[in-house]
């Protein structure tokens, strides 16, 4: 080895593509069905502030159930701040509603069926199925990980947080100081260089 950076073979079209998406950048295209009925289309979206999208791993995460609990039980703190919340998965209909359910999320607007393909292009990683998870529910063939984006009303990506894995995602208490931070001081996405 002569201590030159070695660089990897180009990546084959599509299959395990990852996009980067970078703060003050537009952000892909997304529209996915919604629990209850209807569309969601971020194109569509007019927060005052911003949108807050999460995107959860499926009904077979225990650890999306605690997050998504928490999310709920704050959700009527976000809209002050001028924050519309969504959250999505890859899930089926029946099983986002299972989560919904049985997760006790009264609260959420719920998407579902996110394409893989889509969930790439927004930058989460993507796992395959492990069989059985830890809460007993058979996990799909494949799934996106986690990820949290706040997005500002003309579709520029402000702020992200992605998982490889279920664990340590930013805490939606810290989210609402932070939002009254940014008003507070007009703090500027970073990140974007």
């Amino acid at each position: 080895m002569d201590g030159s950076l070695q660089v990897s073979p180009a990546r084959p079209s599509g299959e395990d593509f990852r996009a980067t998406l970078v703060p003050r950048r537009p952000v892909p295209a997304l529209r996915v069905p919604v629990l209850g009925g209807g569309t969601w289309d971020l194109a569509e979206q007019r927060p005052e502030r911003f949108s807050l999208l999460v995107f959860y791993r499926g009904f077979h995460c225990p650890v999306c159930t605690t997050y998504l609990r928490e999310l709920d039980r704050l959700h009527a703190e976000f809209a002050p701040r001028g924050v519309e919340v969504f959250t999505l998965s890859s899930d089926t209909e029946e099983r986002a509603a299972m989560a919904r359910d049985r997760w006790g999320l009264p609260n959420l607007r719920i998407g579902y069926g996110l394409p893989i393909p889509v969930a790439r292009e927004w930058g989460l990683y993507v796992s395959a199925s492990r069989g059985k998870s830890s809460s007993g529910v058979e996990e799909p063939a494949v799934f996106s990980e986690p990820g949290v984006f706040v997005i500002r009303p003309d579709r520029t990506l402000y702020w992200a947080s992605y998982q490889t894995m279920p664990f340590a995602r930013p805490h939606f208490s810290e989210m609402l100081q932070a939002f009254d931070f940014i008003q507070k001081l007009d703090y500027p996405a970073r990140g974007e260089l």
